[in-house]
């Protein structure tokens, strides 16, 4: 409980949830390139599997997933409100930094992604925001069974020019975000030390760069037509 009280200690654990949240992003990067076919079935097959999964499963993922943004959110604002309040940093291992634009505005970055995070549960988890294009109401053939047209769904709504510009911002966000994010993991952990910390920089905005390239591509060809339903 203690270390929760300290700066440190809430630092530790917003790395370890930020962590675990970049993990995700991985995996469901994955899962949503399915959309170009490597997939026996594509994202629908993809999505099928996804919700054949026992519902306590679902519920209990979600929950957790539910808490790490929460606690993330929470101890960045409280972190914040101390950095600005003229709290020294304190890091597992102390070094000098320059500052980017990245670093310095990760609590509106986060703020930004949070606001996206739910339109887009609102958009294609839910699937309220544009019931018309719902996946769950316009079922296709796959493996003689019927499922949602996920593939529909999502390519109805990256057609649109307002919706694929919304996702298209919120993953430069998501890239400035995570480019900062990712390397100041280590640091935090103290696993990194002023020779180290250079090439953990660079590592950390290749991987921010490519889960940008990865999640952009899918609006981007499908709003140019390169991707269709």
């Amino acid at each position: 409980m203690q270390l929760l009280t300290s700066s440190i200690g809430r630092k530790i654990v917003m790395a370890i949830t930020g962590q675990a949240m970049v993990l995700f992003a991985v995996v469901h990067l994955l899962g949503n390139s399915s959309i170009f076919g490597w997939l026996n079935g594509g994202i629908n097959a993809y999505a099928e599997h996804l919700h054949s999964l026992p519902l306590p499963i679902i519920i209990a993922f979600r929950l957790v997933m539910l808490a790490l943004v929460c606690i993330h959110i929470w101890f960045g604002i409280q972190l914040t409100i101390e950095n600005r309040g003229g709290r020294p940093r304190q890091y597992a291992v102390k070094s000098v930094q320059k500052a980017t634009f990245a670093s310095e505005n990760m609590i509106w970055t986060g703020c930004l992604l949070g606001l996206f995070l739910v339109y887009h549960l609102l958009h294609f988890t839910f699937q309220v925001t544009n019931p018309e294009t719902s996946a769950l109401q316009h079922l296709v053939p796959l493996h003689d069974q019927m499922v949602p047209n996920v593939l529909g769904m999502v390519v109805a709504g990256f057609s649109n020019f307002f919706v694929a510009f919304i996702y298209a911002v919120a993953l430069v966000v998501l890239f400035l975000h995570l480019s900062h994010g990712i390397q100041s993991f280590f640091q935090t952990m103290g696993w990194s030390c002023d020779k180290s910390q250079p090439i953990i920089v660079k590592l950390g905005t290749l991987v921010a760069l490519v889960m940008f390239l990865g999640y952009v591509t899918i609006p981007l060809t499908i709003f140019a037509g390169i991707l269709k339903g």
